[in-house]
């Protein structure tokens, strides 16, 4: 079999293979966000616990209305604003990235498909059983929080392994990264079904509904006009507020109705590029400037950037553009808002409550234990194999890894619990877990990743399959 040799970080090779670009964006944006959050998160815990910053969380507090006339009328606090509809765009980027990856990613094909369905399967319902079984015995509240110990934060695991620079393979990052984004799948589905914000009303349901389909005809009328699917969003989004489902699950469903398919196909694009190139080509033969000199290559230049933008399709230009606005705006506020717990003897009496204890063996022993054991199973069955260059135990450290669970764990403990003790004894659990599964994590990645894996070799076949 003949081999490519793909070189990173020391030498850039132009290659077809996606794998480089995809990554290294994606490592980055998420390497970046997690240190942002990391800092807001200890930003909101410093905010929770000093009385001269309280004013901070007042603000936060204010009511934002938006009013036309006696027609309409919706008022919030700003944290209920960023809370069900900022972090609508986070669910709607998150889905985007599951239909993409679905569609032509990594979970396109059952083989490439198969361990991270099966690993983020085991790792969504074992620590939710160990949850469930901590909690089983006890009156209240507390059994209703089984899905918070099920979910994983990509951004905070991606900027942990960062730490680790090259000595990690990055077929690991990539399964990781698959993991992740099928764990948000099941902790949308959970949201959805489990976790409604009050009793469900069908005709805002069926509203709802209408739009999905209106949004639909768009696609199949091939309607590509940012603004028509912005406008059509924030119905949903409306219709969706009012439904009974967590607002925030119109982002998701606004994500499987936006086009996949570009205007323009590759050949199109070729052809008309081809065409406006040469136009360029014989305007600037004429001037011998070495700067735009003129209106018409002007003109020339924005008709490439057209091409390029027909080229691209709806799906892929919204979740390139807010994925760095979800990353280093959204999440960070989110973190802000929802991670500050006031840290006194009630809530450290707190950390051996039934809660706690389900949130810490889910988080840290239920996600490891799942993945492990569901690979294990993958890979004896051959219904799976081990990423390329990866070890088992590399990825006894990417189970770990897996136990962070920030962002989605914190925002169904809001929604588990309407008692505020208990949601704060859940963030809590969920802080104090995720930093020592992290620690965890990286230490037992970094004893068995001693290798520098600067260089990637990668068959044909993988280097046709991936640029096609």
């Amino acid at each position: 079999m003949k081999k490519v040799t793909i070189l990173s970080r020391r030498r850039v090779v132009r290659s077809p293979i996606i794998i480089r670009s995809m990554v290294n964006r994606f490592f980055s944006l998420e390497a970046i966000g997690g240190i942002l959050l990391l800092v807001f998160t200890i930003f909101s815990l410093v905010i929770a616990n000093v009385p001269a910053l309280e004013c901070i969380l007042d603000f936060f507090n204010t009511e934002l209305s938006i009013n036309l006339g006696n027609y309409f009328n919706l008022s919030m606090s700003l944290a209920y604003w960023i809370n069900d509809g900022l972090m609508v765009l986070f669910f709607f980027t998150v889905g985007l990235e599951i239909k993409r990856e679905i569609l032509v990613g990594e979970l396109s094909s059952f083989k490439q498909a198969s361990l991270p369905i099966t690993t983020a399967i085991g790792g969504m319902v074992v620590p939710a059983i160990i949850y469930a079984f901590c909690n089983a015995s006890v009156p209240g509240q507390e059994d209703n929080g089984w899905g918070i110990p099920m979910a994983t934060d990509i951004a905070f695991a991606i900027g942990i392994i960062s730490l680790l620079g090259k000595r990690m393979p990055i077929s690991l990052i990539i399964f990781l990264t698959a993991l992740a984004i099928v764990d948000d799948l099941g902790a949308i589905i959970v949201i959805a079904i489990f976790y409604p914000a009050h009793a469900l009303h069908f005709e805002m349901l069926l509203i709802a509904l209408a739009v999905m389909a209106l949004i639909y005809l768009f696609n199949i009328l091939r309607i590509r006009a940012t603004v028509v699917y912005i406008i059509a969003g924030i119905a949903l989004w409306l219709a969706i507020l009012e439904s009974g489902l967590h607002a925030t699950i119109a982002g998701v469903l606004l994500a499987i109705v936006i086009p996949i398919s570009a205007k323009h196909n590759p050949i199109k694009f070729l052809q008309r590029s081809k065409r406006v190139l040469s136009e360029i080509k014989v305007a600037q033969s004429k001037n011998k400037n070495k700067i735009i000199a003129n209106e018409h290559q002007k003109e020339l230049v924005h008709n490439i950037q057209y091409e390029i933008n027909q080229a691209i399709s709806p799906l892929q230009q919204y979740e390139y553009s807010l994925h760095p606005w979800v990353m280093y705006i959204i999440m960070p506020l989110f973190a802000l808002v929802n991670a500050g717990v006031k840290i006194d003897s009630v809530a450290l009496s707190g950390l051996f409550s039934s809660i706690s204890i389900g949130v810490f063996l889910g988080l840290f022993l239920g996600k490891p234990l799942g993945i492990m054991l569901l690979s294990w199973l993958s890979v004896k069955c051959k219904i799976a194999q081990l990423p390329r260059e990866a070890t088992w135990g590399q990825l006894i450290g990417v189970g770990f890894m897996a136990g962070i669970g920030f962002t989605m764990s914190i925002f169904i403990a809001n929604l588990a619990f309407t008692d505020e003790g208990l949601v704060s004894t859940a963030k809590l659990a969920i802080l104090i877990t995720s930093l020592i599964a992290g620690i965890i994590g990286i230490l037992i990645l970094r004893a068995t990743s001693s290798k520098d894996y600067t260089e990637y070799n990668i068959s044909e076949e993988e280097v046709n399959s991936q640029s096609n």
